[in-house]
């Protein structure tokens, strides 16, 4: 895994630990309450810039005690997510994909979603583990169970809002974020339709999966120079 340190509160600063071939974070014992808003935006960047389709959790161990971590299952809002937990509280382990379904970015396609989906995809990536989803069988995941899911653009519009306006004291974010962030608005409030006949995200979504497009584009309107 590799390090990343980032701001913390009170000035101090906290090293996360990721593997982008895991698409996976390690956070420490509370070391996820500790980030300011602006260095939770910056995770959030991260998953966006290196995005790959989805992984299942797979039996590890704790990088602090090698002690056999066990899947916890856990709900926030309606949205349920699992990740992998120390057995003595060092921490845990977290895909990227069930990081965004704990923050609630990440919902489930409608049915008129799919059936649109369907008649530009034969086949897409789940998010969740990355297994080949036929549309024409159904809306779910054969392998894992998962739902056909998109990243929610107005959810993630108004957390990254909330973040920038929370982080008085820290590092501000990009300056291009206002113009971004009512793009976004705007394009998640328009028709599923035309995400489809954009290139970039098609190409995307054939790549990473549905998620791994909606983090792409957020992440290049987060990089948007002024």
């Amino acid at each position: 895994m590799a390090e990343r340190v980032l701001d913390g509160h009170l000035g101090r600063p906290v090293a996360i630990d990721l593997c982008l071939t895991c698409q996976a974070f390690w956070f420490d014992a509370r070391e996820s309450l500790q980030l300011t808003p602006a260095s939770t935006l910056t995770l959030f960047r991260v998953i966006g810039e290196d995005t790959k389709p989805g992984r299942p959790l797979a039996a590890a161990r704790c990088p602090r005690c090698d002690a056999r971590m066990h899947v916890a299952h856990d709900m926030q809002r309606q949205t349920r997510f699992e990740y992998l937990t120390c057995p003595v509280g060092h921490g845990r382990f977290t895909t990227f994909f069930n990081f965004l379904r704990e923050k609630d970015f990440v919902k489930p396609l409608t049915p008129a979603q799919v059936a649109e989906l369907r008649a530009n995809f034969a086949t897409v990536n789940c998010s969740n583990c990355g297994g080949a989803i036929d549309l024409a069988s159904g809306g779910g995941c054969p392998h894992c169970g998962s739902p056909v899911s998109m990243l929610d653009l107005r959810q993630a519009a108004t957390l990254i809002q909330q973040l920038q306006h929370a982080d008085d004291r820290g590092p501000r974010a990009n300056p291009a974020l206002a113009l971004s962030l009512a793009r976004a608005r705007v394009e998640s409030e328009a028709a599923f339709g035309q995400l489809i006949d954009d290139p970039a995200w098609s190409r995307d979504a054939s790549a990473s999966g549905l998620v791994g497009a909606g983090l792409s584009l957020v992440a290049r309107w987060l990089n948007t120079p002024v």
